[in-house]
């Protein structure tokens, strides 16, 4: 089967009672693909680039572990190990097509960045949180210079650097990445030494539902039953139901000022009682 057929296929197999982990790739194992000097790369380069499909298909073959070494990367995404290989693949074939010998970059330098580039597009493309094409189109941007700054000043680049570049505000660009970030379980362990794992969950705090909280509510319950039928009548229209002095003074048959005299003299009472 072509290396270029419309299908890929990677599995994992065990190799007998030596328990070795074994690689195939189209029924070729990859333990055993050559690896290629960069002389030989070059040669199989040109004449690629003059029209000998047979040192494209070589090129392909000999990176395929390019490729797996990658895919390592994301092995903790649950994705089908297969799919991201296949993605990989397209990664690797776009940077043997563009790359360019007249530039003094070894392959892999170049194609590395290009594999991990379509393997994320792939991963926020089929991100169940749907995100505006504009804030993806602008990440993607992002993630490409950041790339390119990364191998041209041989370090990571800041976001003011990579917003200069693209010349948009550095705020855009934060806003576009966060958008992109992939969500994170409540049970994602982050931090296990040995006993019970630490969740995400374990360190959100909820403001509104603490125990100061709870015992406001429960004192606020208390106080009502202390209330007369009339006052405690009107705190439940005008608080719990929403409802306007107006409406509250048409529903019970008082004026608006006496619903308002009688609303402040319960909740003077009921704070009384709380404290």
């Amino acid at each position: 089967m072509s290396l270029l057929g419309d299908t890929l296929v990677i599995s994992q197999q065990l190799q007998g009672a030596k328990n070795l982990n074994k690689v195939e790739i189209c029924g070729v194992n990859t333990s055993k693909l050559p690896v290629l000097k960069n002389k030989i790369m070059r040669q199989l380069f040109v004449s690629m680039q003059q029209g000998d499909g047979g040192a494209r298909e070589k090129l392909i073959s000999s990176n395929l572990r390019l490729v797996l070494s990658v895919i390592q990367r994301f092995n903790n995404r649950g994705e089908y190990v297969d799919d991201l290989f296949q993605v990989g693949c397209i990664g690797l074939i776009k940077a043997i097509d563009n790359f360019d010998l007249g530039q003094n970059v070894k392959f892999s330098t170049y194609a590395v960045p290009m594999i991990i580039g379509e393997i994320r597009r792939y991963l926020r493309d089929n991100n169940p949180i749907r995100v505006s094409r504009s804030l993806r189109d602008i990440a993607y941007k992002v993630l490409q210079v950041r790339d390119v700054l990364a191998n041209r000043l041989s370090r990571e680049p800041s976001i003011r650097e990579i917003a200069a570049e693209l010349k948009i505000e550095p705020e855009e660009i934060v806003n576009a990445l966060d958008a992109i970030q992939e969500p994170v379980s409540l049970f994602e362990p982050i931090y296990h030494d040995g006993g019970d794992p630490i969740f995400v969950m374990d360190q959100i705090c909820d403001e509104k539902n603490n125990d100061q909280r709870w015992l406001e509510i429960l004192a606020i319950k208390e106080a009502m039953t202390r209330l007369s039928e009339r006052e405690k009548m009107i705190l439940t229209m005008r608080f719990y139901r929403g409802k306007t002095q107006m409406e509250v003074a048409d529903e019970i048959g008082i004026s608006q000022a006496q619903v308002s005299r009688l609303e402040k003299a319960a909740l003077g009472h009921l704070r009384k009682h709380v404290q």
